[in-house]
């Protein structure tokens, strides 16, 4: 489910596309494994997502983010006891890499959840489109 129970409030989600277009919006409804899910854009209006065609939803704590914060992209300093789950390392088609940790991979699937590395970044979460992908690096292989 995609509400937040902790906060009473829908996700804030930011939806890349395979094309490259990007959209931001909150979602009640996003299930990993339903091929459709609702978006509701920044003016109010509702879409009707297909999962495939993006490569992947970010999470996030808030639209506008920390643009003078240098987010950590690899695991260097990153103390193992702050990771929860496999390490992950993804490239996208587009040669877009994210590196963070996963309690959900299995290649059956149709994608799966990242926790980023870096647990200050602007992201909590972030559903990757297994079709989206280019490689995937998991355990120690992640850190090269």
């Amino acid at each position: 489910m995609s509400f937040n129970p902790l906060s009473g409030e829908p996700n804030k989600v930011v939806v890349h596309y395979k094309n490259g277009a990007v959209a931001k919006g909150t979602t009640l409804d996003f299930v990993a494994e339903k091929p459709k899910f609702h978006l509701t854009h920044m003016d109010n209006r509702i879409e009707e997502i297909e999962v495939e065609s993006t490569k992947a939803i970010f999470f996030v704590k808030s639209f506008e983010g920390n643009k003078d914060y240098k987010e950590k992209r690899d695991f260097a300093g990153i103390s193992p006891q702050d990771l929860r789950g496999l390490k992950v390392k993804v490239t996208f088609q587009d040669n877009e890499t994210i590196t963070g940790s996963t309690m959900g991979y299995n290649k059956q699937r149709k994608g799966f959840f990242i926790l980023p590395v870096d647990a200050q970044s602007n992201n909590m979460r972030i559903y990757v489109v297994a079709s989206a992908l280019k490689d995937i690096k998991l355990g120690s292989n992640a850190e090269k």
